[in-house]
């Protein structure tokens, strides 16, 4: 892995001030977005390349194919979410957002971008589409019920945690009789425990919460029932994890994520927050990577 240097380390902290921006001040961002000329709206988000600019001058890797990429496809995204928030004002979907989320979730799942990236870095280069989908689904097409929130309330750790101990029972009971989970013995320090429970919730449970709850489940869910929306997009979400642990499909792992998927769902939708699936997922990240 390329060591954390002080240059890395800034180009993390700069990638992140856009989804802090949404998460604890959501609708003044939206609100200032709305301000800007229309031009500068649609251009602003392409300086979301600036950080693979300074990652790749710093690590002698700059392609400038890569550089048009991630300056370009922020915008694009933004003018596409913009022609949808024009055709589809009542935000029941259509096939821009559906175009937009086969992109992002193929580019993460399939790993096409992680060879721009410095080993190791790749979260920078998932980060950057976590970004830009945000300024587009948030800033420009102004989705309702994402649950982009983290002023974190009582609740969300209530149906977090109740979600986890209604999952818990199956996924050992199944999990055990797959043979996909292996119990075994591990004594981490608490500061280790710490630091894995909060890596897990910001860069594995976010986004991938945000993506399959906040933005697909959502959008599902006003053209069909909630229950339908649940179960199609924990299925989709059991899919996403087909190549995971496995150079070949791996259905036991797609089963149990499509049934976790279920709970990080309901979780969800009950208050449509995000932080209560996150919670959720991120402990069954976290209590798996530790013991099973």
């Amino acid at each position: 892995m390329t060591p954390a240097t002080p240059v890395m380390v800034a180009v993390l902290a700069a990638e992140l001030i856009p989804a802090a921006a949404f998460a604890f001040a959501g609708e003044r961002v939206t609100r200032a977005i709305g301000t800007y000329p229309h031009r500068v709206r649609l251009w602003l988000p392409g300086l979301l390349g600036l950080p693979y600019l300074a990652t790749a001058l710093y690590q002698h890797i700059l392609r400038w194919p890569w550089l048009a990429l991630y300056a370009a496809l922020p915008v694009v995204i933004a003018w596409l979410l913009e022609q949808s928030a024009i055709a589809d004002p009542q935000q029941r979907g259509n096939w821009r957002d559906g175009i937009i989320l086969l992109v992002l979730g193929l580019a993460v799942d399939l790993r096409w971008f992680d060879s721009a990236w410095p080993h190791g870095w790749e979260s920078l280069g998932k980060i950057l589409l976590v970004d830009a989908g945000l300024y587009g689904f948030l800033g420009i097409r102004q989705l309702t019920g994402v649950g982009f929130d983290f002023h974190l309330k009582r609740s969300d750790w209530k149906i977090g945690l109740r979600e986890l101990m209604l999952f818990a029972p199956i996924v050992l009971v199944l999990g055990l009789a797959l043979g996909f989970i292996h119990p075994h013995s591990s004594s981490p320090s608490l500061l280790e425990m710490a630091l894995r429970w909060l890596g897990i919730f910001f860069f594995v449970a976010l986004p991938e919460e945000l993506f399959f709850r906040g933005w697909v489940q959502n959008l599902l869910q006003r053209r069909l029932n909630r229950t339908s929306a649940l179960v199609l997009a924990s299925l989709l979400f059991g899919l996403s994890h087909f190549n995971k642990r496995s150079a070949h499909f791996n259905w036991r792992y797609v089963l149990l994520a499509s049934i976790a998927g279920l709970f990080y769902g309901r979780a969800w939708r009950e208050q449509r927050h995000l932080p209560a699936s996150i919670i959720t997922h991120t402990f069954v990240d976290w209590i798996w990577t530790w013991w099973f």
